[in-house]
């Protein structure tokens, strides 16, 4: 089943009550929240970022039922993370990047990035853990788009994470020769 990341904004003023409805709702049978998000940078006080898997009508339905208005929304399946479902529970600093990728390169990148991320994540300079990488489900358009999310105990762990060590520093250079552009949001997941 594909993920569905959802990016909405409340049409009350606070997302607060917005989302107490969503959650006391639930989803239908087969789909579950992997994660729900609040902005630190490049998301509005009045915007969620909303990682559903399950059916794509049924997500839809629940956010919009909820009263949320839907901003932006990708279907989009792991490529090598996660490689099963489990909703994600630690606190943190969880950045979203999207990719603007050729979908022939897909592959490529996700080997690239499975093989930094083995010495990314043991660095003791900083804590950081990828937590999933994907594409988008309907890959038939030339051009498409990557997610990459990545866990990090902090906003200190992420700058110091910009020089990582140079094993992976190589296979990210080549993952960014192979993107024409990325745009990132900084989150804390939401816990209810």
């Amino acid at each position: 089943m594909a993920y569905h990341w959802f990016k909405v904004r409340a049409l009350e003023r606070d997302w607060r009550d917005t989302y107490s409805r969503f959650a006391a709702a639930g989803l239908p049978d087969g789909s579950d929240v992997w994660g729900a998000f609040s902005g630190l940078f490049g998301i509005g006080s009045n915007e969620l970022v909303l990682v559903l898997h399950g059916d794509a009508r049924a997500a839809t339905r629940a956010v919009t039922g909820a009263g949320f208005e839907v901003v932006e929304q990708h279907a989009l399946v792991p490529t090598i993370r996660p490689s099963a479902f489990a909703p994600l529970t630690r606190q943190g600093l969880y950045v979203f990047r999207f990719f603007d990728v050729r979908n022939a390169d897909v592959g490529e990148i996700a080997a690239l990035s499975g093989e930094a991320w083995t010495s990314f994540e043991v660095s003791d300079a900083y804590e950081a853990e990828p937590q999933g990488l994907f594409c988008q489900a309907d890959r038939r358009d030339e051009r498409g788009v990557m997610l990459l999310l990545t866990w990090y105990d902090g906003l200190g762990s992420w700058q110091t994470s910009r020089k990582p060590a140079p094993e992976a520093r190589a296979n990210f250079q080549r993952r960014h020769e192979l993107t024409a552009g990325t745009i990132a949001y900084a989150t804390r997941l939401v816990t209810t």
